[in-house]
């Protein structure tokens, strides 16, 4: 067993915001969504090979301590350069031995770490 996606909540009409951050910012690969599923509610992202990343249309709030982790090969402090140049408000958490990380948000308030092994 593994893990397949993960999914998100987003604002309706959030679909741009989504790109710039998740595409733009952080570079992931936006991949098509899947016939039968409305592509105007949806923005989905690959994430390595085999793992998605869905933002979906919703009106609830995002989880305020819940939260997904991104790993990086190489290049988190270059990214977190790039995130801090565009005012993405960057949050340092508690240290991890070989796996220096921290928090942000993405437009929609779901909290995001990005860590990388060293």
């Amino acid at each position: 067993m593994e893990l397949q996606h993960v999914s998100v909540p987003m604002p309706s009409g959030g679909q741009e915001a989504a790109r710039g951050f998740y595409a733009g910012l952080l570079g992931l690969e936006e991949r098509d969504v899947p016939p039968k599923l409305d592509p105007s509610e949806l923005v989905w992202f690959r994430v390595g090979d085999d793992l998605e990343l869905h933002l979906y249309e919703s009106e609830e709030p995002a989880p305020r301590a819940q939260h997904f982790c991104l790993r990086l090969d190489t290049g988190l402090d270059e990214l977190r350069g790039r995130l801090e140049a565009a005012g993405v408000e960057i949050a340092d958490t508690v240290e991890i031995i070989g796996r220096p990380r921290f928090m942000c948000r993405d437009p929609f308030g779901n909290r995001v770490e990005l860590t990388q092994w060293a």
